[in-house]
């Protein structure tokens, strides 16, 4: 069963939360941080992108970074723009976007749990991405990042969320210049906590990433360096029940045709799939249904039967455009390490692949059908991993609401 415990959260007094609440690192490069932070002292992403405060052409890996952000961190801290919790706490988390809303739980999870796969995986982790986030983690005795994870349904959990929406005010409630709104329920009273607490022990066998995979490898290393902690034997995560969920589709431009024209590479194509021009950009409706823009022109690629293995890893549209596309034609052998291959989140839209293509950034860009919960959940229960990349979740948490000091 999933062991989670309740944490003494550092966050922003509540006059302050809408300025400090930022989106994730792993969501925007420096120059688009930098943007962000203009006009606003208090954002985390000083902390969590502490390149934004340095020289441009700093190296984003470097010791200085790291220290920088440690440095911003003391200062929000030192100036009472954050406080931490007196007794470990709880927070219920409601995110509202485009009409409709997700709640989960803000608790921290065990690492032990992390490493006997009661918390379940579906993507492979890159190195460098870690050692970032285990080197953030090591010089800021924090971890600012939260692990996006989910549950099965459990009717209880979702009775405690509503009783306390329903009868308390939200201890932070803004909503975000994107649109999305936050707010967020202390849970502090002993008995609500034993509840919660129980209803994972007895009721919840195990939690799935969702999306911070990177952040959790990162904070079972980080553990091992810090065995003397025990508030480092658990991590920072965010659980939401599946029924609050719905994922966006996670598309892919490749750089180059490997060396093929253009009318070469569309005869290769015919050979696994059959392919329509369209006047208007593609979104596909269906599994095994592909956009594709290329040259200005945006086609439908329907995979032809027997051109993908009938598995869970197999029937997979990410797997099925690798596999026919990326690896056999385009020589994309490995995607999480190929410089050639990009990807864009469902969030930009179609006409951010577009936009790729005609600045020369990419040659060709490919928009795919969402993964469904159910799939990774499936994928996850088998063992099994998924391509990189394979799920965009929306809307995000943001960070500094809720830190977990290690």
């Amino acid at each position: 069963m999933a062991h989670i415990k309740p944490f003494k959260a550092l966050r922003p007094h509540n006059e302050y939360a809408a300025q400090v609440a930022s989106r994730p690192y792993d969501v925007l490069n420096s120059e688009e941080a930098r943007k962000e932070v203009q006009g606003n002292l208090l954002s985390f992403l000083h902390v969590t992108k502490s390149e934004v405060d340095l020289p441009a052409d700093v190296d984003v890996h470097s010791e200085a970074v790291y220290q920088k952000a440690k440095e911003n961190l003391d200062q929000l801290i030192e100036r009472k723009v954050l406080f931490q919790d007196e007794t470990p706490c709880y927070y219920i988390y409601e995110l509202g976007w485009k009409g409709r809303t997700q709640t989960g739980l803000v608790c921290v999870s065990s690492i032990e749990d992390y490493l006997a796969d009661v918390i379940k995986k579906h993507e492979f982790t890159r190195p460098e991405k870690e050692q970032d986030r285990i080197d953030h983690m090591r010089t800021v005795r924090a971890q600012t990042g939260n692990v996006f994870l989910a549950c099965k349904d459990n009717v209880e959990l979702s009775e405690v969320f509503a009783h306390r929406k329903k009868s308390h005010t939200a201890d932070y409630s803004f909503t975000a210049d994107d649109g999305v709104s936050h707010a967020i329920w202390v849970v502090s009273d002993v008995s609500t906590i034993d509840i919660i607490t129980n209803i994972f022990k007895e009721k919840i066998p195990f939690t799935y990433i969702a999306d911070g995979h990177h952040r959790a490898a990162s904070a079972a290393k980080v553990s091992k360096d810090l065995s003397d902690s025990e508030d480092a034997q658990y991590f920072l995560t965010t659980i939401f029940p599946a029924a609050e969920l719905a994922i966006l589709d996670y598309n892919r431009i490749a750089k180059d045709l490997n060396g093929l024209s253009d009318d070469e590479f569309l005869q290769k194509l015919n050979e696994e799939f059959e392919i329509t021009k369209s006047d208007a950009a593609v979104r596909p409706a269906e599994l095994h249904s592909f956009g594709m823009y290329l040259n200005g022109q945006w086609y439908t690629l329907k995979a032809k039967e027997g051109t993908y293995k009938d598995d869970p890893i197999g029937v997979l549209d990410v797997t099925v455009l690798q596999n026919n596309v990326l690896d056999k034609i385009l020589g994309i052998k490995d995607p999480r390490t190929d410089s050639r291959v990009d990807f864009v989140g469902g969030i930009r839209g179609l006409t951010e692949l577009e936009k790729r293509v005609k600045d020369s950034d990419a040659k060709v860009a490919f928009s795919l059908h969402p993964v469904s919960l159910q799939q990774l959940f499936d994928i996850a229960d088998s063992g099994e991993v998924m391509p990189p990349k394979s799920t965009w979740f929306e809307p995000k948490l943001r960070d500094g609401l809720l830190t977990h000091l290690i």
